[in-house]
């Protein structure tokens, strides 16, 4: 659907993002692309929506109308109602489109209508642009920090809906978040960006496996449980937290084991996309050699 090889943006002298390693996007793929404020997330969507100009290569079938973005930041007329913004938007009428119908019921938006934009919340501003974003049917859509600024009641329900609307629909989604549980369950794919470079690319279940191992064991970082885990495989991890990297089976076991006999609260998990993150631009700075870590290999 979309190849991107050899892509450079500059703005100015600094140079923005660079892709240098040919990047495919499918058909169906739901790819999280994560990094921290800096890395290029939204120059890589603006580079593929053609709204930036670039160095390099973004082969793609698609033509512009065929994908569709909802950006950061969107704002509206604050002088009529809300229903007529949509009208006049899409130049349709509510009451003979059916599929608009659909959408203003599916995210429960009925209420919103006949309001001005200034006195939605943020959560209803969301849901107005992700309405104009979804009744457009693209094969490529982008999500670019749609739930940024928002309570977490709010985002896990704006991404419960986003999820059932593209159940068991053939297009391609590109979600930029920095909420880690969001991707976990939306994302089949990860690109991880890092000062405009690409440090991978890859499904879930690849990267957690290269940089975590087959599961990771998480327990609170205490003077306690940084001394019953110092001879145990230790990953990096937030800094409130101690991660344990099991490569197999027998080795969750054996740490789950420990865990319990001393009453240790521990969470597991096998698609941790932050711990994955954190250990996959670590290797690709430097600060991790050869295989998981140094620490493991050591134990």
């Amino acid at each position: 659907m979309v190849t991107i090889n050899n892509l450079e943006v500059k703005y100015g002298q600094q140079i923005a993002l660079s892709i240098k390693s040919p990047i495919t996007f499918e058909t169906g793929d739901r790819i999280g692309i994560i990094g921290s404020n800096g890395a290029g997330k939204t120059t890589l969507v603006k580079s593929i929506l053609g709204l930036t100009n670039y160095n390099g290569r973004i082969q793609t079938n698609l033509k512009p109308e065929q994908m569709s973005a909802h950006m950061q930041e969107n704002n509206y007329v604050d002088t009529m109602a809300i229903k007529y913004i949509i009208e006049a938007i899409l130049n349709t009428k509510i009451k003979s489109n059916k599929v608009l119908q659909e959408l203003i019921s599916f995210f429960n938006f009925e209420n919103c209508l006949n309001k001005k934009f200034s006195a939605l919340s943020g959560g209803q501003k969301q849901r107005l642009t992700i309405i104009l974003v979804l009744i457009q049917d693209t094969p490529l859509v982008f999500f670019d920090e749609v739930t940024s600024g928002l309570d977490f009641e709010t985002r896990q329900q704006l991404m419960n809906k986003i999820t059932q609307w593209y159940e068991n629909k053939e297009a391609t989604i590109c979600i930029v978040s920095h909420y880690y549980e969001e991707l976990e369950k939306l994302a089949s794919k990860v690109l991880i960006l890092d000062n405009g470079e690409v440090v991978d690319f890859g499904t879930k279940e690849q990267l957690f496996q290269k940089y975590c191992g087959k599961s990771t064991i998480t327990i609170e970082n205490n003077k306690r449980n940084e001394e019953l885990s110092k001879n145990l495989p230790k990953i990096i991890a937030p800094e409130h937290l101690i991660a344990l990297s099991c490569l197999n089976e027998n080795k969750e076991l054996e740490i789950v084991k420990v865990l319990i006999e001393q009453n240790i609260n521990f969470k597991r998990s096998n698609n941790d996309i932050e711990i994955m993150s954190i250990n996959a631009k670590a290797r690709f700075n430097g600060e991790l050699k050869g295989g998981i870590s140094n620490e493991y290999k050591a134990i």
